[in-house]
């Protein structure tokens, strides 16, 4: 037998598209016109069905759900689809953390706790309410990630980048532009062309992690964009980074 829970959820995280998802029990009946689905609950794995939904508007394509057990397990559903639709199978008996997958909260925000009994063969379906936001800032690559006058990754950079390769992998329909940037000391035409080979040598990083070339623009913006004023070697410090943020589709 195949045992059915409904929940309806709304999480309340804010996403690099700009918005968020919150998290409620309601009563209201989830979507019923998703596509057939493509997997089957076990004695040991529960299907997990999501629907998000924006009010008023209806679904919201293009979302990816991350679930990560107490063990440190991740579990991702597809992006969703036209319906709002994407799935995912997760082994019974764990509570999974539930989380937005995004570049802007990819440091670990928790939004929810969903547990999953050892009931065998269970179907969970749950409805995300979606709610639209402003976008957070870019994600931002800080610290010592290069050496002085170099643009070879230093290999603690490596870990950071890690996240955006993990969103990538998960949000196949996602394009991100990565962007390097210096403070003013010095020649401005050098620093411009080193924060280019910079932001270059992250992108040369998630291709050899298998994402493909042509979801990565890279560009060097030298000193033309600063965070900080340039006055104090801290406030240096701050400006000489590497943004990267998902490229949002031109709107229809």
């Amino acid at each position: 037998m195949h045992h059915l829970v409904t929940i309806a959820l709304a999480l309340a995280l804010a996403g690099r598209d700009g918005g968020a998802l919150e998290f409620q029990e309601t009563t209201e009946k989830t979507p019923t016109n998703a596509k057939p689905s493509k997997i089957v609950p076990t004695k040991t794995e529960a299907a997990l069905k999501f629907f998000v939904i924006e009010k008023d508007k209806g679904p919201v394509k293009g979302t990816v759900v991350r679930l990560t057990s107490e063990t440190g397990a991740k579990y991702y559903t597809d992006e969703t689809d036209g319906d709002g639709y994407g799935e995912v199978l997760v082994p019974v008996g764990h509570k999974y953390e539930v989380t937005y997958l995004s570049l802007g909260l990819a440091r670990g925000d928790i939004v929810a706790t969903l547990p999953v009994t050892t009931e065998p063969k269970q179907t969970v379906k749950l409805t995300l309410r979606y709610k639209r936001l402003p976008p957070p800032p870019p994600f931002v690559l800080t610290g010592v990630v290069f050496d002085t006058g170099k643009s070879t990754l230093r290999p603690e950079a490596e870990s950071k980048l890690d996240i955006v390769v993990e969103f990538m992998r998960h949000k196949k329909s996602a394009k991100v532009e990565i962007s390097g940037h210096t403070d003013n000391v010095g020649n401005a035409a050098s620093n411009k062309a080193l924060s280019a080979k910079r932001a270059q040598s992250c992108r040369a990083y998630l291709m050899a992690k298998g994402i493909e070339a042509g979801r990565i623009t890279a560009v060097g913006r030298g000193a033309e964009k600063p965070i900080a004023a340039n006055d104090t070697e801290e406030h240096r410090q701050e400006n000489r980074r590497i943004e990267i943020i998902e490229v949002q589709p031109p709107s229809k």
